[in-house]
């Protein structure tokens, strides 16, 4: 009775903004989450791309209580060690001079919108306050978030939004240079689209987005909340095209599994904001920016990024062996590094219940969209046992539409 007891309490007490499946997870172990049914699942969700180093890794379980007992919170009133130390790692291994923390990724997305409004407006001659924003895009929930997402079924019931945002399509670089203006403040993008479907930035789009941003003196803006941190097999995912930004945000992986959001930034831009212009409260968390430190400094390392790269490889390869398989139900297979989509013929959705059925867990990304984001520890046994059971999943689908 605690597994219905504890669904039962939690649809009594806890508003219902998720749509979650009839199961509760209690504890994990390297790539394996465990329910209080004793049930095990291997993991390719990886917390919506969260644990990269898995589950119960000693160094970051020893980092957390080592910080914990000495400092948990002190507010950014006052200096701190820790994020002092993963504030230098961050900018010593990416184009950024300045970080300012946050606890999330749409908080570091919302930090990151300031700072371009606030560039914007102390250029010489008309103010720049809008933005170039891509459909399909995801960027979070809050109201400057929710504002920059290309996705109306994110936006129903919730307008208005921010003003001054203007979309175009993913990839279409033509497009882009048709919506920068004068009034431009800043082309926001993810490098890879993730919840959007897992759609990959064309080759030459990046730099042609930073070419264009430089002729027209506006700031690039990438979102790598989910694909960085060595997700694609770089440590940053747009070192894929060689090109910079001027603001970055990180979440997700970074904090090793605690609340942690990073907006990243150039000297140039960093430097118009000021005491007072933005805050949080819990930015900056010691223990969190302990953790972090060690989380970075294993996904930083280079065969900790190969392996990302060679695992990835190998997933890609099965999976499209599969869609080779199984064409008319695998129309096609998208991603980088240890982040995959597989688009679907029938919901994406009816795979993630029957993978979980075998006691693997899988996500969506979007309606027609299967999405594996295994931990970044995977192994070829793993993601063999995984591809096994899509396999599996379409053959008894096959069977039971012949029946």
């Amino acid at each position: 009775m605690r597994t219905a007891q504890i669904i039962a309490a939690e649809q009594q007490y806890i508003l219902q903004t998720y749509a979650r499946p009839a199961l509760v997870i209690e504890r994990g172990n390297g790539s394996y989450l465990f329910d209080t049914e004793g049930n095990r699942y291997l993991d390719f969700v990886s917390g919506l791309a969260v644990n990269a180093l898995g589950y119960g890794d000693y160094d970051v379980l020893k980092a957390l209580e080592t910080q914990a007992s000495r400092l948990m919170h002190v507010s950014n009133l006052f200096h701190t060690i820790p994020s002092v130390e993963l504030a230098q790692r961050l900018v010593e291994h990416s184009f950024a001079d300045r970080v300012f923390f946050c606890n999330s990724g749409t908080e570091a997305w919302e930090a990151a919108l300031k700072m371009c409004r606030k560039w914007g407006s102390s250029r010489p001659g008309k103010p720049k306050y809008r933005f170039v924003a891509m459909n399909n895009s995801f960027h979070g929930r809050t109201y400057g978030s929710l504002s920059t997402t290309g996705q109306p079924k994110y936006h129903k019931g919730f307008e208005p939004l921010l003003p001054g945002v203007d979309f175009v399509d993913f990839n279409d670089l033509e497009a882009v240079a048709r919506a920068v203006t004068e009034e431009t403040c800043a082309v926001l993008v993810e490098p890879l689209q993730a919840e959007g479907g897992i759609h990959v930035a064309a080759p030459g789009y990046l730099r042609g987005l930073r070419q264009l941003c430089d002729e027209r003196e506006a700031l690039l803006v990438f979102d790598e909340v989910q694909v960085g941190m060595g997700r694609t097999g770089w440590l940053w995912a747009h070192q894929h095209d060689g090109v910079e930004p001027d603001i970055m945000t990180v979440a997700k992986a970074l904090g090793g599994g605690l609340p942690l959001g990073v907006t990243l930034a150039r000297e140039h831009v960093a430097q118009v904001m000021r005491p007072g212009d933005h805050a949080s409260t819990f930015g900056a968390n010691p223990v969190a920016c302990a953790v972090a430190q060690v989380v970075f400094d294993k996904v930083k390392a280079p065969a900790f990024l190969e392996s990302v790269r060679q695992q990835g490889e190998y997933l890609a390869g099965r999976l499209r062996e599969l869609q080779q398989r199984w064409p008319e139900q695998l129309t096609e297979v998208r991603g980088r590094g240890l982040i995959a989509g597989v688009v679907t013929a029938r919901p994406a959705a009816d795979y993630v219940a029957a993978f979980r059925q075998r006691q693997i867990l899988v996500a969506v990304a979007g309606a027609h969209v299967v999405r594996f984001l295994p931990p970044l520890i995977i192994d070829q046994e793993r993601i063999d046992e995984v591809v096994d059971a899509f396999d599996q999943i379409l053959q008894q689908g096959t069977d039971q539409a012949g029946a």
